[in-house]
């Protein structure tokens, strides 16, 4: 059975999301940027996400979109 391209990335988004979360973490601007997706509507928090560097997978030269989504859904669960 073939995986969906959707499928695909869905599944790299879950796995690597607490990937994201530990970036998030890790952060020494993570009060402030966790306080801007605290206040940002819903339809802003994953590009503050893809902004931070948070989304961004070892090795790859942009922010993961999927990842984004789920990491600010995870992120966003505190706030």
């Amino acid at each position: 059975m073939e995986m969906s391209e959707s499928d695909s990335s869905a599944a790299v988004a879950s796995a690597l999301t607490p990937y994201c979360v530990q970036n998030a973490m890790d952060d020494p601007k993570s009060v402030e940027i966790l306080a801007e997706l605290k206040e940002a509507s819903r339809f802003k928090r994953r590009g503050i996400v893809e902004d931070s560097g948070w989304a961004t997978p070892l090795g790859a030269e942009k922010p993961d979109r999927a990842l984004a989504e789920a990491c600010q859904a995870e992120l966003s669960k505190d706030a």
